[in-house]
């Protein structure tokens, strides 16, 4: 009997340390990219001139730069003349880094002077600094054929980010699985941004627009989908989104973005 309690013990001890290691491998992989969301509204007629210069220039020099390009989207209806793009950096500093070299490049430089001798291309930039939520996918440059992406904006009720993030965690990102949409990357924005306690960004992929609507119809319409958004907001204590909290624009990849 000696013996065998020895062997029990050893073999609860292998997995206890098994499970450790684990846990510490899981907790090192986790994504602790500092990541940018760049919005330029091109100036009136200058789109087109804009992302040539993207395309001939500036995604090759983020990347000498140490600069990882995710994606570049432009809204289908583009009303505001957008371009909508993510970067990711190894930390903040590394991105405070990186782009003081790029401006200073003189091959930056050139290409800048030379694309705006007829005028400015940007009338306007909403820069976003973001954090990649502990339940995103893996974040990384893909390709899948043709599909069109969905960003999606959510402004949580005061308090309630926290709450609106284990429903996405338990529940909300299976459910939109189920339903065909692909779950592509899912941000809060970085602490110290305007908002931070309270925005969740994420964007999704359909093969549509229309098949992204049929997807949320249907999804909406799932009864485990009402079950897990009543217990959420039951035990919040109220609805986890402000009234017209959430925001959806659905974008199509430019040619020359990575992601597509």
């Amino acid at each position: 009997m000696g013996q065998h309690l020895i062997m029990r013990t050893f073999f609860v001890l292998i997995g206890v340390l098994m499970s450790l290691a684990l846990s510490n491998a899981t907790s090192s992989a986790a994504d602790a990219r500092c990541y940018e969301m760049r919005i330029y509204y091109a100036a009136p007629g200058k789109l087109d001139a804009l992302n040539a210069r993207f395309r001939d220039h500036t995604t090759a020099l983020f990347i000498k730069h140490g600069m990882e390009n995710i994606g570049y989207w432009m809204p289908q209806d583009n009303k505001d003349q957008k371009l909508i793009y993510v970067l990711a950096y190894p930390s903040r500093e590394a991105r405070e880094k990186s782009w003081k070299e790029f401006m200073a490049d003189p091959d930056w430089q050139s290409a800048w002077k030379a694309s705006e001798v007829n005028g400015k291309l940007v009338a306007k930039v909403e820069t976003h600094f973001m954090t990649a939520t502990d339940y995103s996918p893996s974040i990384a440059p893909k390709s899948a054929g043709p599909r069109v992406f969905e960003l999606r904006t959510y402004t949580a009720t005061p308090g309630k980010l926290e709450n609106l993030n284990a429903r996405f965690r338990d529940h909300t990102l299976a459910l939109f699985s189920r339903h065909g949409m692909q779950n592509i990357a899912y941000w809060n924005l970085s602490k110290g941004e305007k908002g931070a306690d309270q925005k969740l960004i994420y964007i999704l992929a359909h093969q549509s627009k229309e098949a992204g609507e049929a997807s949320f119809k249907s999804f909406r319409d799932d009864p485990d989908w009402k079950k897990a958004r009543t217990e959420s907001e039951e035990k919040a204590g109220g609805s986890l989104t402000l009234p017209d909290g959430v925001k959806s624009e659905y974008m199509q990849a430019t040619d020359y973005s990575p992601m597509r």
